[in-house]
């Protein structure tokens, strides 16, 4: 099958102005642009853009600084969550996505919570999901669930496997809630990348590719990309591709590779 494409607007076409960048993206064949952050956005422009240049908006992150693993910042995490579910309903955006750990400039995991045992973190990621799951469900914005390389981006960050991703999903149960499966992360991090596709793409809301190493387009790197792309077709895998990628020459360039897949 050909799986709709979306192009993450943050790291390709950089060398647009970012309301520009959605036109950019259609011209190049993608159906979806995402991107990482909303505060700074001015969100009806943002709208605007993407209804102009007739492409969708698969989603952008939902947690900002906040942590899933900290028992202490539930009420504030689920707070912003519910903020950044209205700004997806206003700009007609599918999903936010979650991490375990807060994240700053950079994609830095601010807090590595060492103080916290692996039990406490565990157990706090969960309660806190069972109520995103809740809000999901209520608002009609799914949520997925990022498990981030801590070898190359996000040193410290807690949950780093498919496996712990994906049996919080199983356990929690909700339609609302999957996990966003990050080919460069995970490639990084456990490798097998068909093994637990075969193994969990029945919990995958959404893909993120990039090659690894280097984070550019597929074809730069060690990743078998129509490999891949068979295994999540095989698996049941009928959502969005979503190109999260640092083109190594330019966007375009970057483009023209992505359609050769």
């Amino acid at each position: 099958m050909v799986f709709q494409k979306s192009a993450c607007i943050e790291p390709m076409y950089r060398e647009l102005p970012f309301l520009d960048r959605f036109q950019a993206a259609r011209r190049d064949g993608f159906d979806f642009v995402e991107f990482w952050s909303w505060t700074d956005k001015d969100l009806d422009a943002v709208k605007a853009a993407a209804e102009s240049a007739g492409v969708g908006i698969s989603g952008f992150n939902g947690d900002a600084e906040l942590s899933l693993i900290d028992p202490e910042q539930k009420e504030a995490y689920l707070a912003f969550l519910r903020r950044s579910v209205e700004a997806a309903k206003n700009v007609g955006a599918r999903s936010v996505t979650i991490h375990s750990n807060g994240l700053g400039e950079g994609g830095v995991v601010i807090d590595h919570y060492e103080r916290l045992s692996g039990t406490v973190k565990l157990c706090a990621m969960f309660d806190t999901l069972k109520e995103c799951a809740r809000i999901a469900e209520a608002s009609g914005i799914q949520m997925n669930l990022e498990p981030l390389n801590v070898t190359t981006d996000h040193a410290g960050n807690f949950l780093r496997t498919t496996r712990m991703a994906a049996e919080m999903t199983r356990l929690i149960g909700s339609p609302g809630l999957r996990v966003l499966y990050d080919v460069y992360h995970m490639q990084l991090n456990e490798g097998s990348l068909c093994d637990n596709i075969r193994a969990y793409g029945d919990q995958f809301g959404h893909v993120h590719v990039a090659d690894a190493p280097g984070r550019h387009e597929p074809g730069t790197g060690e990743i078998n990309f129509r490999k891949v792309f068979s295994c999540l077709e095989d698996a049941g895998y009928r959502g969005l591709i979503g190109f999260e990628l640092i083109p190594e020459t330019t966007t375009e360039n970057a483009a023209r590779a992505i359609q050769a897949y």
